[in-house]
């Protein structure tokens, strides 16, 4: 497969060991582990955010050298927080993502993520789920190579959680590449492979089922598989005996 992200030393001291990484054209990336574990690191690290600067490339391009109008093309990051304090309608917030005005993209936008009905209404009024789909549609406006989405299902009910997830592998099939950090591990085998962090440390790397069914999982997040879930591994349930 032909590889679209190209990163070297991704690092963030204290938080996040070195590693370097690379994700292929369509492909969907699950990041995966407990709080603290450094995911948002990774993220944010990807995204050129935290510093020091990782060399990250996409599609060849190096991101510390493309222009804001180029790099909204390469990339879009989705932070795991939906707070807005922009009294500005949804309608709105969706074009900030744009280079130029595009009514056709904007109108497309709001009917895929239902929100047609609530384009003129300020963001900062809309429910926590109801942000969470016009933050959404503004990083999936441009049409980026590389999708960093931090949390994306998170606030969403059950129907909404599987309509993203569709979202996303439609934007996967046009060509783009996906990391999306994942609270929800029943969402995790939708994925293509998955990354596993533990305390800043990238500890396992694979498919949904190998990743999943292995012994490092149990060890990382405490659990064991059960039926179609988890349960608490013996050592870990506060109602065993030791």
């Amino acid at each position: 497969m032909t590889s679209l992200l190209d990163a070297r030393d991704i690092a963030v001291p204290g938080r996040l060991a070195p590693l370097d990484l690379r994700v292929a054209v369509s492909e969907r990336v699950a990041v995966i582990g407990p709080n603290g574990s450094g995911k948002t690191s990774l993220l944010r690290a990807l995204a050129g955010i935290t510093e020091p600067a990782a060399d990250i490339a996409v599609g060849g391009e190096r991101i510390a050298d493309a222009s804001p109008a180029r790099r909204r093309k390469l990339l879009a990051f989705l932070p795991a927080s939906r707070e807005v304090r922009w009294p500005i309608p949804v309608r709105d917030v969706i074009a900030l993502g744009l280079d130029r005005a595009d009514p056709a993209r904007i109108a497309d936008l709001l009917e895929a993520l239902d929100l047609t009905a609530l384009s003129e209404r300020p963001v900062d009024t809309l429910s926590t789920g109801e942000r969470a789909r016009a933050l959404l549609a503004r990083a999936l406006g441009p049409r980026p190579r590389l999708l960093l989405l931090d949390e994306p299902l998170s606030n969403l009910d059950p129907a909404w959680a599987l309509r993203t997830l569709d979202l996303l592998a439609g934007a996967a099939r046009a060509g783009a590449a996906l990391l999306v950090s994942v609270h929800d591990l029943a969402l995790v085998r939708g994925f293509d492979r998955v990354l596993m962090l533990a305390e800043g440390q990238l500890v396992a790397d694979g498919t949904p089922a190998d990743v999943l069914g292995s012994a490092r999982f149990g060890e990382v997040f405490g659990v064991e598989p059960a039926g179609t879930g988890w349960k608490l591994r013996p050592s870990e349930d506060p109602r065993s005996s030791r």
